[in-house]
């Protein structure tokens, strides 16, 4: 069931640019899975809710690095 959730997040993610849709690598997804793991497992997604709890958490530095980019 993490696993539903977390591709909800990587969509999610993927399609927080402005103009364009962006897809996340293996490398990002993995970046981020053990955060979203920790701290955001339960997040209902949709609605940027994993992004926020992300952003509201402690991630590792690579995580943060992946959702920096993305907010560009």
């Amino acid at each position: 069931m993490s696993r539903l959730f977390f591709t909800a997040a990587v969509i999610a993610i993927g399609f927080s640019g402005v103009a364009q849709a962006q897809t996340l690598t293996a490398e990002e997804r993995a970046a981020c899975q053990a955060d979203y793991d920790k701290y955001c497992k339960g997040t209902m997604p949709g609605g940027g809710r994993i992004i926020a709890c992300l952003n509201k958490n402690p991630v590792s530095e690579g995580c943060k690095k992946v959702l920096a980019a993305r907010k560009n």
